[in-house]
């Protein structure tokens, strides 16, 4: 028996080894060589990539083509299955990789139909753009050729596990497109505010719906200020004369119903209230280098890699034939780069919600739909979808003038339909979706004018290509210029101002072209010496054009400018990279600042719950990770906006607690006997007080049965945490599965509506949704004094150095250098990979 428990615990051992190897084999696989030599075909010379101890390529060329195939190359080392499931998701075609829990995804995608807007986009694409393209495309398929799925990505190997074999296709210059499509759906602005704006009538009189929307804040500032607008056919700073004008709102009160049917798609860049950035720029005169520093935080959800790769891309000549010498951060799967700086100019980019998307109601009968009084045919397309271990499916797209019939799909868009129906005489109603990104338009040739320009009109130039998303552009250069310019196609309506769904039926409501990119607001060199932009307002009431009613309302660009303006002031030093990295990682809390104190006059009854109220005492309302205060202050916050607002909203539109809620609030905290403090589920009538006695009494209990019956040791980061996960494999539900793929959780700080913003939903609870997926500072006296950073790591392969390598270093609120210049680049180089041309060798 002894010998027997011998070969058996002996076999077990051969065993447990075996399969060490296997995981540890199949795990390192599909890791990239970082260094030596690789030949590739159509190189027309060497290719040097040097990257630096955290895996960030420096990629240097003699020609654009042989520099974007590099990019195009090294993408697919480190990020292959990123830019894979992206293209799977963008055409509609994820089901064929991950099967039919893709498929609703799928469907709603190809209703939209992105896919087939950016092949309409390569028509339009000009013979230079078109070639970069095609030679990153390229540079992707020289790496995947010849490659096992498993030795492209660790994912592959484990659906192989549970699927058919898989090969990916070749890369194509279409892939790269219509990614953009999904960047600009993630940032399309309000059409779930839109949306939920007519949900909320389910309960609410259009009146009391408007309450929650409230202005813009009295004495937030906007990002370019209250004295711009257009006078012949160019925006100007000057001062209007006092008009009267405005569009009148058609209020769709027929709507009680309706969804965002865009919760079918995976986040891939985020979804609600605290998915935005910030960004600034201030002058030399503000500085202790007396030249411009920039600097950017996109805000948007957290992912198993993080969103953004980290490049530099160097011409080794700089000149009209190979204008590239730029650095920054890329998006992989597309060439260029998408937010940095080059040797004579440095960008950041923000939100900018400008309203580009309409929701239309549809009278619909049989294959036709009104309009203008007439019966006009749908548009219809068959659409099949091939789904991994299953059979394939097949739907029938309908489209009007307008777009893509969203209800076909979508039950709670169905049921906008079916609410309008009560007042119908014919037919049945529809929902329809009207958005600029579905006109095809190349964003792409904006990203690589970006990367050659040289100054501000370079700058505007680009900036003009860029049509969507819309986005905030700021702007600085070696030259000590700092600006700003609004771009985007931002649609110019007949009537109404975008915030309800219109009559589709009514040729009223139709869009009248877009704002033409002179009229856009822009500012160049303003006299404060500085700009801040923070998904604010961008521009005062008295600009006649109709940018989007619903912004961010300016919390946070008030902090960011309250703490410019208290380094530069008076005795002020001016700032420099350590000061502006400083302003990144703020926690203050702005809404704590104004509630705070109404809850320290509440009077609690018991000591244990004034054990809870006294953490905000001595509280510096700053929500860092180890604050007790910042950990109870938040609980309150989401049992108040639970006890005000989930007894007379719908549940699909209960407040998620950010910087709009802190703007409804803040105005309710002045009316103690508003109708929304009161409890409509109870006999007697609550006042303010009462539910703020009673939120701080929950938040007690609450962070006595999750933390600790004693106060002192309390924490923010606790209950806040992030948690990194991948997008296909970080959800399959499987232990193993999820840990080989996802990190975290980690404990952190910050906050919704905080300037170190990561969000947290308060219908779900504190875990964090959204966070700066980057954070840049970029010195334009020394670019390389230039500081970066990014959520995770250069590399997509999970357990590689490089994974999460610089996820702590965020954390912590540090960056690393941004070497830019060759000597620098050589200083920082661990490792050089040369790709060479194989009619070289």
């Amino acid at each position: 028996m002894r010998r027997l428990l011998i070969v058996i615990s002996g076999l077990l051992a051969i065993v447990v080894v075996g399969v060490a190897i296997f995981s540890f084999v199949t795990v390192r696989k599909s890791f990239p060589d970082t260094n030596g030599q690789v030949q590739i075909s159509s190189l027309a010379g060497d290719v040097e990539v040097k990257r630096d101890g955290l895996g960030i390529p420096q990629i240097y060329a003699d020609t654009p083509e042989d520099l974007f195939l590099a990019q195009g190359y090294v993408h697919a080392q480190d990020r292959f299955y990123e830019m894979d499931f992206r293209r799977h998701v963008t055409s509609g075609r994820l089901a064929e990789l991950v099967g039919d829990a893709a498929l609703d995804t799928d469907k709603y995608v190809r209703t939209l139909g992105w896919r087939r807007v950016a092949e309409k986009e390569v028509a339009l694409l000009d013979d230079t753009t078109l070639s970069l393209l095609k030679a990153y495309a390229r540079g992707v398929n020289s790496y995947i050729d010849n490659r096992s799925s498993s030795e492209l990505s660790l994912e592959y190997a484990v659906l192989e596990l549970t699927g058919p074999d898989y090969t990916p296709e070749p890369w194509t210059v279409v892939d790269s497109l219509a990614w953009i499509k999904a960047m600009a759906w993630d940032l399309r602005s309000n059409m779930t505010d839109e949306i939920d704006r007519v949900l909320a009538t389910e309960k609410l009189t259009v009146a009391q719906v408007e309450e929650l929307y409230p202005d813009y804040p009295k004495g937030h500032r906007t990002i370019v200020g209250d004295e711009g607008t257009v006078r012949d056919g160019a925006f100007t700073a000057q001062a209007p004369a006092p008009t009267q004008e405005g569009l009148a709102r058609s209020a769709v009160t027929s709507l009680k119903k309706a969804r965002s049917s865009a919760e079918a798609l995976p986040a891939l860049l985020g979804i609600g209230d605290g998915i935005g950035s910030n960004s600034w720029v201030v002058d030399g005169d503000h500085t202790t280098t007396g030249e411009p520093i920039l600097a950017n935080d996109p805000h948007l959800a957290p992912s198993m890699p993080g969103i953004w790769y980290q490049v530099g891309l160097h011409c080794r000549t700089v000149d009209e034939a190979c204008p590239y010498d730029v650095a920054g951060f890329s998006f992989s799967g597309l060439p260029g780069v998408v937010v940095g700086h080059n040797a004579k100019i440095a960008w950041g980019v923000t939100t900018m919600y400008a309203d580009v998307a309409d929701l239309y109601l549809e009278r619909v009968t049989g294959d036709t739909y009104e309009y203008d009084g007439k019966q006009v045919p749908l548009k219809t397309r068959r659409e099949t979808f091939k789904i991994a271990g299953e059979e394939s499916q097949t739907i029938t797209v309908r489209s009007t003038r307008h777009g893509p019939i969203l209800s076909d799909l979508d039950e709670d868009a169905e049921d906008v339909g079916e609410a309008a129906q009560k007042n119908a005489t014919r037919g049945s109603y529809e929902v329809a979706l009207r958005w600029t990104a579905l006109t095809p338009e190349p964003t792409i040739k904006a990203v690589f004018a970006l990367g050659r320009a040289q100054d501000w009109d370079d700058f505007r130039a680009a900036a003009k290509l860029f049509t969507v998303p819309s986005q905030n552009l700021v702007y600085a250069d070696v030259d000590g210029n700092i600006g700003y310019q609004s771009p985007g196609t931002i649609p110019v309506r007949r009537q109404g101002d975008g915030r309800w769904p219109v009559p589709g039926w009514d040729p009223a409501f139709e869009w009248k072209g877009s704002i033409p990119f002179d009229e856009l607001p822009s500012v160049l060199n303003p006299d404060e010496g500085f700009i801040v932009t923070a998904n604010n307002k961008v521009i005062g009431d008295q600009y006649p054009k109709l940018l989007g009613a619903d912004t961010a309302a300016g919390y946070r660009s008030e902090r960011i400018r309250e703490l410019i303006e208290s380094r530069i002031g008076k005795g002020g030093k001016g700032l420099d990279v350590q000061d502006m990295s400083s302003i990144q990682n703020d926690t203050y809390s702005a809404n704590a600042a104004r509630l705070v104190p109404a809850l320290l006059k509440v009077e609690l009854g018991s000591r244990y719950h004034r054990q809870g109220q006294a953490t905000l005492e001595k509280w510096d309302l700053k929500q860092d990770a180890d604050s007790p205060g910042a950990a109870y202050f938040n609980s309150v916050w989401r049992h108040l906006l639970e006890l005000t607002f989930h007894d007379e909203l719908p549940e699909a539109v209960w407040p998620e607690g950010g910087e709009r809620w802190f703007n409804v609030v803040s105005g309710l905290l002045d009316k103690p006997g508003s109708h929304w403090w009161d409890d409509v589920s109870t006999p007697e009538k609550e006042s303010r007080d009462q539910i703020l006695s009673t939120a701080m009494q929950d938040a007690r209990d609450e962070l006595t049965m999750i933390q600790s019956r004693n106060p002192s040791q309390w924490r923010w980061g606790t209950m806040h945490k992030l948690e990194l996960v991948n997008p296909t494999l970080g959800d399959s539900g499987v232990g193993l599965v999820d840990k080989l793929f996802n990190r975290g959780p980690y404990r952190v700080g910050g906050g919704g509506g905080i300037v170190d913003a990561t969000s947290w939903d308060a219908t779900e609870g504190y875990e964090v949704t959204s966070v700066p997926s980057m954070r840049m500072i970029v010195d334009l006296a020394d670019l390389d004094r230039s500081r970066w950073i990014q959520l995770t790591g250069a590399s997509g392969h999970a357990f590689h150095d490089h994974y999460v390598d610089q996820q702590e270093r965020w954390r912590k609120g540090e960056t690393v250098p941004w070497v830019f210049g060759r000597r620098a680049v050589e200083d920082a180089t661990d490792d050089t990979l040369t790709l060479t041309s194989r009619g070289s060798a």
